[in-house]
């Protein structure tokens, strides 16, 4: 049974589990990964976006489909993972639910799974990953520069993004004795190419003009690459031991 820091041709590499990984960032960051020589752990919802990654990849990859919404299948896909890595070295909770609506006519499934995904999902995944860490662990938490931005219509979005942030900051308190690093990293708005906006075009359309009379403009905003943001990721893993972060926070910028 294969896990923890592994040395291949004298490169350490790691075990890395990431949450939402069948696109956007997740996707970015296992190709990232990969390509640097670590393992990775695929953690999805949709079954075939994971095989196809995992396929791309190669044996460094492991699909485990899970939607972290689900104490059961969180607790089925860690046990999984058990059964090829020994040991984990990092979990990026990144898996989300993003879309804007007005409290008032949110449906039921709209308010359960923001929370449930959002931040439930995390907790989950942070409680059965933390056995299989050891001193030097690291788990990282995935938040939004929406918490402290007047953004309209994301109001659970940003409830459970600032929950996670303070998920992450009491939760490295716990964790300190047992070398175990915790952070959490507010990114910005990104883009993935190919890849639209999977939104209802009249709820897109009403938050589009709800932010511009907040004072965001959508249209104008700088929009980052994913692949440029798992340069962060990259950097924070690679920390050296006698040193952490406990928040990180990313925005947009026009490219130069």
């Amino acid at each position: 049974m294969g896990g923890g820091f592994c040395e291949v041709d004298g490169i350490v590499t790691k075990v890395i589990v990431i949450t939402g990984a069948g696109k956007g960032l997740g996707r970015a960051l296992a190709r990232r990964f990969a390509a640097d020589g670590d393992r990775v752990v695929l953690m999805g919802r949709t079954a075939s976006h994971l095989d196809a990654l995992a396929a791309e990849i190669g044996d460094r990859a492991l699909a485990v489909p899970c939607d972290v919404s689900s104490p059961d299948q969180v607790k089925r896909a860690f046990a999984t993972i058990a059964e090829r890595h020994a040991r984990i070295d990092v979990l990026i909770n990144n898996a989300a639910v993003y879309a804007p609506f007005l409290v008032a006519e949110a449906t039921d499934d709209q308010i359960v799974k923001t929370i449930a995904t959002n931040l439930t999902g995390a907790i989950l995944c942070t409680r059965s990953g933390i056995p299989m860490m050891g001193r030097g662990g690291y788990v990282i938490n995935v938040t939004s520069e929406s918490v402290d931005m007047p953004f309209p219509h994301l109001v659970l979005y940003q409830t459970s993004k600032a929950g996670l942030e303070k998920f992450s900051v009491t939760l490295r308190r716990e964790l300190e004795p047992s070398g175990i690093r915790v952070s959490f990293v507010r990114a910005g708005v990104m883009v993935e190419p190919d890849k639209a906006w999977d939104i209802d075009p009249v709820a897109g359309m009403r938050f589009a003009q709800a932010a511009m009379a907040a004072g965001l403009n959508l249209a104008e905003r700088p929009m980052s690459q994913v692949t440029s943001v798992t340069q962060i990721f990259r950097n924070l893993i690679d920390l050296p031991p006698d040193l952490q972060a406990v928040s990180v926070c990313l925005h947009a910028r026009a490219a130069d």
